[in-house]
């Protein structure tokens, strides 16, 4: 099925590229991406994604908007505040790219809505259950995960692509039994565009990743904006892995 003149002028700049064209963009208008978590980190990608003309976001998140969260969940205004995030972002979503599809699930992550079957899950998230579930569910299905957090000056990115590499995954670099840290954004602070920064990158990392130009599996990107350097880490398959040392 070929692209509407309404597609042609909405995503002429992806048309472009000789890297995405026609075909790339049919790839990500027929393609579902799960987006948990609709705070700093899901805005950006969320928004990111919506442009980009990915054809179904499922958005979960259990949380009603504060207005503590104004300094950087850039989806919501202040009239928004003690509204499920949820559908605040659907609506704004919507009203960036009327053509997609948006699903709002105002709950936690679940088995039910890992179920629904997503190409790829981002995780942006902030507490170590949530991932480890993510992060076992995707394996176990070989889904591709994208995977970022952030806490005063610092953000870091790792992504896995369970179809291509069966060996690394989050469990190897953070085990399940290491308990949350200490400091968290609710305790210690965070700046805004640190979260904008590596939710951008989630969001490009997704769209390599659909585009099959994506091969940096368990690499991760660690962004000290302080300093504005980046450092780049490589991690190896923990031996006893519960999760992908078990095939």
């Amino acid at each position: 099925m070929s692209l509407s003149d309404e597609q042609f002028l909405r995503y002429s700049r992806h048309l472009l590229m000789a890297d995405i064209g026609e075909q790339g963009q049919q790839t990500l208008l027929q393609s579902h991406v799960l987006i948990v978590g609709l705070g700093g980190l899901g805005c950006p990608v969320a928004l990111y994604l919506a442009a980009a003309g990915i054809g179904r976001l499922s958005l979960c998140d259990a949380d009603t908007v504060d207005i503590t969260n104004l300094q950087r969940q850039i989806l919501y205004k202040t009239e928004d505040c003690d509204q499920l995030k949820v559908d605040c972002a659907k609506t704004a979503l919507q009203q960036l790219n009327p053509a997609i599809d948006v699903v709002a699930h105002a709950s936690e992550i679940s088995a039910e809505i890992l179920e629904l079957g997503a190409d790829i899950v981002v995780d942006c998230t902030d507490n170590l259950a949530a991932r480890q579930l993510l992060n076992c569910h995707c394996y176990q299905r070989a889904t591709p995960l994208v995977s970022a957090s952030a806490i005063g000056w610092e953000g870091q990115l790792v992504s896995f692509d369970f179809k291509a590499n069966r060996r690394l995954c989050y469990n190897c670099i953070i085990d399940e039994n290491a308990g949350d840290p200490t400091m968290n954004c609710a305790n210690a602070g965070v700046v805004g565009p640190v979260l904008g920064a590596m939710g951008s990158l989630q969001a490009a990392t997704v769209i390599r990743m659909l585009l099959g130009q994506f091969d940096q599996h368990g690499e991760m990107q660690r962004y000290d904006a302080k300093t504005g350097r980046w450092l780049y880490l490589t991690a190896s398959p923990k031996p006893l892995c519960a999760i992908c040392a078990t095939e």
